[in-house]
C-alpha cells in the first residue's frame, strides 16, 4: 500500500506540473537539448504539436512523454513522425483526439478533457502498482482469515471469555 501511495503522490505532482503543458510554447521549451533539431520529422516543433515533452535521462537523451496520456517513447529516429508514433500506441490519448485548438475549447470541453487527464493519471498510478497492490491485498486477506479463525476459536471454545463481559 505504501508503494501505491508513493506512486499516487508522484502522479499528483505530474498532474499539477503538466497542467501548463496544454500550451504549445510550454511543451516546446522542454526540448532544449533534444538530439533532433532540424532536417527531420521529429523536430521539437513536431514533438510539441503531438503533445510530447522532453524528459531526458543520463542514459536516454531522447525520451519524450505525452503530458496527457503519459505514454513515454524513446529511440527516436530522424524519420519518425511524432503524431504517427503517438497515435500507434494504445493510449487513447484525449489530447490527440482534440478536434480544435486548445484555446478554442469551451469551459465544459476543457473540464471534460481535464477529467480524462485525471483518470489517465490515476489509472497510470494504479497500473504501476497493480501487482504490489494485489500482493498486499492477498496478505490482508490471510490476516483477516487468521483473525476470523482466532475469533471463531474464542467464541466456540470460550478462550478469552473474560472479554465477552
Amino acid at each position: 500500500m505504501e508503494t501505491f501511495l508513493k506512486e499516487l503522490s508522484l502522479a499528483s505532482k505530474h498532474l499539477i506540473e503538466f497542467r501548463d503543458m496544454y500550451e504549445y510554447e510550454n511543451r516546446i521549451k522542454t526540448f532544449t537539448d533534444w538530439p533532433f533539431m532540424e532536417n527531420c520529422k521529429c523536430t521539437p516543433e513536431n514533438m510539441a504539436r503531438a503533445g510530447f515533452i522532453h524528459c531526458p535521462s543520463a542514459n536516454e537523451p531522447d525520451v519524450a512523454k505525452c503530458f496527457f496520456c503519459l505514454i513515454e517513447l524513446e529511440g527516436w529516429e530522424p524519420n519518425d513522425d511524432p503524431q504517427i508514433e503517438h497515435s500507434k500506441r494504445p493510449s487513447n490519448c484525449g489530447f490527440l483526439s482534440l478536434t480544435k485548438n486548445f484555446d478554442d475549447l469551451t469551459m465544459e470541453e476543457y473540464y471534460m478533457l481535464e477529467m480524462d487527464r485525471l483518470r489517465t493519471f490515476l489509472v497510470s498510478a494504479g497500473m504501476n502498482n497493480k501487482s504490489q497492490l494485489q500482493r498486499e491485498t492477498a496478505e490482508l486477506k490471510l490476516i483477516c482469515k487468521f483473525d476470523s479463525v482466532v475469533l471463531g476459536l474464542n467464541r466456540d471454545y470460550g478462550f478469552f471469555s473474560h472479554y465477552n463481559k
